[in-house]
C-alpha cells in the first residue's frame, strides 16, 4: 500500500481521508477508540449545533473513512520496522508495510507510580528493546507488563539476554515461554551511582536487573517512533511544521506531537500529515 495510518481517532481518520482523497492507497489500524470513546460527550467541534458523544463521532470517522476506500482494520499494533517495501508495522494480524507511515495512537497516557523510574530513563530503564536490547547481551534483565506489548519486548530480548523477567506489578500472569514471571506489586528501583541495579517488590524481596523494559499496555505512538529512531521528547514524537518526523517517510499527528489535546488540533495536524505523506510519495 502507499500509506499506512496507526490509529483511528480524529487525527488518523482525517490523515486517511486526505491520502484517499488525493489517490493514494490506505490502510487505517486502530485498537479502540481511546480517548474519544471515552467522552461523555462533545460540544466545542465545528459543526455539531447539539452535543455528539464520543463514541458516535469516533464510529463516523471510521465510517467516513471506509466510504473513501479506506481500508480499515481492528488490530493491536506491536512494534515498527523496517522491511523490503518500507516501513512495517507488526501487529497481532501479522505485518504491515507501506511507504509511508502516519504515526496517530494518542498520546502515552499509563505510566507506572514506580519511586525511581522517572529518575533512572536512560540509565538502566528502557522503552524499546529493539533499540537498547544489544546491550543486554549476557545480562539479567526485566519487562514490566502482562500485555502483548509486553510479551512482545520480551520475546526480543530472549535471544540476546541471559536471562529475561516478566514482572507484572499485581496484573495475572500471561503465559510466557522461556520467561520468568513474577506477578508481586513492585515498590521501587535502586540504583547504584545513579544506575539500575535491581527492582524491589513491596515484600521487601529485590530483583537485581541490569535493565527495566517498560511497556504497560499497548505501544503508543512515542514508543512506535523510537523504535525507528525517531527523535521525542518526554514522551511526544518530535516533527516539523508539516509533521514529518526525523525518519523519511515517518509522519506524526494528534496528541502524540504534544500540545493541545483538542479534537480540532488533531484534525488539523491530520489533515497536513495526509497531506504531507501524499508529497512525500509523489516527490513533489
Amino acid at each position: 500500500m502507499d500509506v499506512l495510518v496507526l490509529g483511528g481517532g480524529p487525527a488518523g481518520v482525517t490523515a486517511a481521508v486526505y491520502a484517499a482523497r488525493s489517490g493514494k492507497s490506505v490502510t487505517l489500524l486502530y485498537r479502540d477508540g481511546g480517548a474519544l470513546a471515552r467522552a461523555e460527550r462533545i460540544e466545542n467541534f465545528y459543526g455539531f449545533p447539539e452535543p455528539v458523544t464520543g463514541p458516535e463521532l469516533f464510529r463516523r470517522g471510521l465510517a467516513q473513512a471506509e466510504a473513501l476506500g479506506v481500508q480499515v482494520r481492528k488490530t493491536q499494533v506491536l512494534g515498527l520496522g523496517f522491511g523490503p517495501e518500507g516501513l512495517e508495522a507488526e501487529t497481532l494480524d501479522g505485518p504491515f508495510s507501506a511507504r509511508a507511515v502516519i504515526l496517530a495512537t494518542g498520546a502515552q497516557r499509563r505510566q507506572p507510580k514506580l519511586p525511581g523510574l522517572k529518575e533512572l530513563e536512560g540509565a538502566g530503564v528502557s522503552y524499546c528493546a529493539v533499540c537498547d536490547g544489544f546491550f543486554c547481551r549476557g545480562k539479567e534483565v526485566a519487562v514490566l507488563g502482562a500485555g502483548e506489548y509486553a510479551l512482545h519486548e520480551a520475546r526480543v530480548l530472549l535471544p540476546l539476554a541471559a536471562r529475561v523477567h516478566l514482572l507484572t506489578n499485581g496484573e495475572p500472569a500471561p503465559e510466557a515461554p522461556g520467561m520468568k514471571v513474577d506477578t508481586r506489586p513492585l515498590a521501587c528501583l535502586e540504583d547504584t551511582g545513579g544506575i539500575l541495579s535491581a527492582v524491589r517488590f513491596e515484600d521487601g524481596d529485590r530483583l537485581p536487573v541490569s535493565r527495566l523494559f517498560v511497556a504497560l499496555g499497548s505501544a503508543g505512538s512515542g514508543d512506535l517512533a523510537r523504535k525507528v529512531g525517531a527523535l521525542t521528547e518526554n514522551g511526544k514524537i518530535l516533527t516539523d511544521e508539516t509533521m514529518a518526523t526525523n525518519v523519511p517517510g515517518l509522519f506524526a499527528a494528534g496528541d502524540c506531537t504534544g500540545g493541545l489535546l483538542q479534537i480540532a488540533k488533531a484534525t488539523h495536524q491530520g489533515a497536513q500529515a495526509g497531506l504531507s505523506a501524499v508529497k512525500y510519495l509523489t516527490g513533489r
